[in-house]
């Protein structure tokens, strides 16, 4: 089994290339720093055909915090767009019988929805928000049906809540959100300063590991990709917390001692997301999840040896 990772210098793909490499999975990477750009149809083309994989796993997106995605919505849009637009129409015209994992944000469930399950993420529109990059998402189920179709590539979506671990970046516009929240609590506590928090805090979020995350691509990897696997699944365990609760057990976890100002001019999002893990279980029934603690501490330690930043 050869794989093909996009976006291997991203923060997901960074984790799922260091998990196929344990795994002894041979696998080819692409991105700007190999010099493919995925928003060139030759360019893609050409690193498809000098791989020829048989599993392609993108984790190359445009995203960032709720802030970068509402201020640079329309690039967010037509980038992510663009990609997978680029990436269907070569795997369909050469490479049909190449699988693609596609990591699926759960932004784009319906922003009304408390659980999400899989069978209803059509049921209503994205959270105003985080139209720009939920739409996306959405577009790329669309995508794999309709190539799928006229074409029979098949997909393997694995839609992943909040993502969060070591790999991360130190800008907070570009940082995803627990991780954001993490980097300023360590530069805040290094500085002496107070830590503003962008929103009122009640949300609820589910976190994921990025390293479970990886473990899941690679675990349908070494399952030769099952055929039962062409619905939606759901990469959950069906808890979530408050953004509070967060903000308290990372600055617990810190010992931080300075001023917590919750700035409420700053958009919520969706007040509630845990995802349904019913089927996540079917196809996954023995997955142990890393233990929350564990991983904010680990993701602590990150930041910690980052600084300064």
């Amino acid at each position: 089994m050869k794989v093909l990772l996009l976006g291997h210098r991203g923060f997901a793909g960074r984790s799922v290339a260091a998990e196929l490499a344990r795994g002894g999975i041979e696998t080819a990477v692409a991105s700007r720093a190999t010099g493919c750009d995925l928003l060139a149809p030759d360019s893609l083309a050409a690193a498809l055909e000098a791989a020829r994989p048989d599993v392609v796993v993108n984790c190359a997106a445009k995203v960032g915090s709720l802030k970068y995605v509402s201020d640079h919505a329309a690039d967010v849009a037509h980038v992510n767009l663009q990609m997978l637009l680029n990436l269907y129409r070569a795997l369909g015209e050469k490479h049909p019988r190449t699988v693609l994992i596609q990591p699926i944000a759960n932004c784009f469930y319906p922003g009304s929805s408390s659980l999400l399950r899989e069978e209803e993420w059509d049921h209503g529109p994205v959270h105003p928000s985080v139209l720009a990059y939920g739409s996306s998402r959405r577009t790329a189920i669309v995508l794999g049906e309709c190539y799928r179709r006229q074409f029979g590539v098949r997909s393997v979506f694995l839609i992943a809540p909040n993502m969060y671990g070591p790999g991360d970046s130190t800008d907070f516009e570009k940082a995803h959100a627990l991780n954001a929240l993490v980097s300023k609590f360590v530069k805040a506590g290094r500085l002496g300063t107070g830590v503003e928090i962008w929103g009122t805090g009640t949300p609820v979020r589910e976190w994921l590991y990025v390293a479970d995350f990886a473990r899941v691509v690679r675990e349908v990897v070494e399952q030769g990709i099952p055929a039962d696997l062409a619905e939606p699944v759901n990469v959950a365990r069906e808890e979530g917390i408050t953004i509070r609760q967060l903000v308290d057990l990372i600055a617990g976890t810190l010992a931080f001692k300075g001023e917590i100002r919750y700035n409420t001019s700053f958009p919520d999002g969706a007040p509630a997301k845990i995802m349904s893990q019913q089927r996540f279980r079917r196809h996954f029934p023995n997955f142990a999840f890393t233990p929350f603690r564990q991983g904010i501490a680990e993701t602590i330690r990150y930041y910690e040896g980052l600084y300064p930043y």
